[in-house]
């Protein structure tokens, strides 16, 4: 049994944790001696025990346990006063039963060391008498049974040592299998944890310099990990991609099919600035091959031209693209193709939006859009479009905070569904000298 009361906590593969009903195991059981100092001798030296716990308390007492190897119960040896009732329990029958693989080969080991034992092993069965209804042949089965012997410490208290037997076994059975578990579960802890620092290095660690675009983008994720993506890919020639993307499904799965997408993408970017159908057309087929029928991703892929300030665009089944122009007005950058990885037949269009200078551009998932309050309520597209109106003085990555922070106040309960929001501000290059300068 264990020592100490323990709350243990169990979480999924999402990486969401919740609470075990708390551990419940024997904290101690009292032995009374005489001398605690000898008696902690003999149960170190001769029976193999360790020390469990020396202190000294507050009323001058010490505190002092052992355990056996293994830690699976605790001995407090207790030194109680010559005149009261528990100095007469010592040298009496304590009715603490140890259990054993081998008996008689513990029996030969302790009684090496000069362990007292009351007599040599012993068989010993005890029947129970099954219904009546069932198979006379079969009325008595054991339910304890096996070897067993006693022996006694310096001052004569005595123990039961036995094998094991269905009892036993059964609940050794049922104590391994708590502790497998519980090491796995632990490991799946691990391995989660692992995961989340793997993916969170597949998101952008660096961003290629624009002259004329003020960008930032974050994904925040619901679980450990999750299937929303965005990245930053330097195109060559002054060009800038600005992909999100939402891979269908969410925890592990998910997770492993947005890394196949980002290494898809990275790995083919470079056709995009003169082939972006069919780079798109190349996702899709890779997409299609490295999964599962009904798996699927949405993806935003923007390509900005930092010269001419342009952004030629796909939308396969995603959100629409939100441009805030500088005089508020909004443009949708509706969907241009259908999504990735359903259909192995594939093909896209290809759309351009001009930037100016003050326009902002807002790619994001439903995870900003679908976050709900109390009432059910989605935050929603226009409530969007409103807070970027609201905050469209701010740079790129202080925009992108004030808007998170519109969504978190909107919806404080716990997170949903992974969000991911990129902000791309176009300054032009008048504007951008003048912020250079002040």
């Amino acid at each position: 049994m264990s020592t100490s009361l323990r709350v243990q906590v169990e979480s999924d593969a999402t990486g969401h944790s919740e609470p075990l009903r708390p551990y419940l195991g024997i904290h101690a059981l009292n032995v009374f001696v005489k001398d605690q100092e000898k008696s902690l001798r003999f149960y170190c030296d001769q029976l193999g025990f360790e020390l469990a716990f020396d202190a000294q308390l507050q009323t001058g007492e010490r505190w002092l346990a052992v355990a056996p190897p293994d830690g699976s119960a605790v001995i407090a040896l207790i030194a109680p006063q010559p005149e009261s009732p528990q100095f007469k329990l010592i040298g009496q029958p304590t009715g603490i039963v140890f259990v054993t693989e081998d008996v008689p080969a513990k029996y030969i080991e302790w009684s090496k060391r000069g362990v007292r034992f009351r007599h040599t092993p012993r068989l010993r069965r005890v029947k129970y008498e099954r219904h009546a209804t069932a198979d006379r042949a079969a009325d008595h089965k054991p339910i304890w049974g096996g070897v067993f012997t006693r022996f006694e410490d310096i001052d004569r208290n005595s123990f039961a040592l036995v094998s094991f037997d269905e009892v036993t076994r059964e609940v050794e059975r049922r104590r391994q299998a708590v502790l497998e578990k519980l090491e796995s579960e632990r490991r799946v802890v691990q391995e989660m944890e692992i995961a989340k620092h793997v993916q969170a290095r597949l998101f952008p660690q660096s961003l290629p310099p624009l002259q004329t675009l003020d960008y930032a983008g974050v994904c925040i994720q619901a679980r450990q990990v999750g299937g929303d993506y965005y990245d930053f890919l330097h195109l060559g020639q002054e060009r800038l991609g600005l992909v999100v993307g939402d891979v269908s499904g969410k925890g592990i799965a998910a997770a492993l099919l947005m890394a196949n997408l980002q290494a898809n993408l990275r790995s083919q970017c470079a056709m995009a600035v003169e082939h972006l159908e069919r780079l798109l057309q190349s996702v899709n087929q890779l997409f299609y091959e490295n999964s599962t029928e009904n798996a699927y991703a949405t993806l935003f892929f923007a390509e900005y031209d930092d010269r001419a300030q342009r952004v030629r665009y796909a939308n396969c089944g995603h959100l629409c693209g939100l441009v805030l122009r500088s005089d508020d007005s909004i443009d949708r950058l509706e969907s241009t193709a259908m999504v990735l990885g359903l259909f192995k037949e594939w093909d896209c269009q290809i759309s351009e939006c001009e930037l100016f200078a003050g326009d902002t551009l807002a790619l994001y998932t439903d995870g900003m859009t679908e976050a709900f309050d109390h009432k059910g309520e989605e935050f929603g597209e226009e409530r969007l479009a409103h807070a970027l109106c609201q905050y469209k003085g701010l740079p790129a990555t202080a925009l992108l905070d004030a808007l998170l922070g519109e969504v978190r106040q909107f919806s404080p309960q716990e997170q949903h569904d992974d969000i991911t929001l990129l902000i791309a501000k176009c300054c032009g290059n008048k504007e951008l000298q003048r912020r250079l300068v002040y």
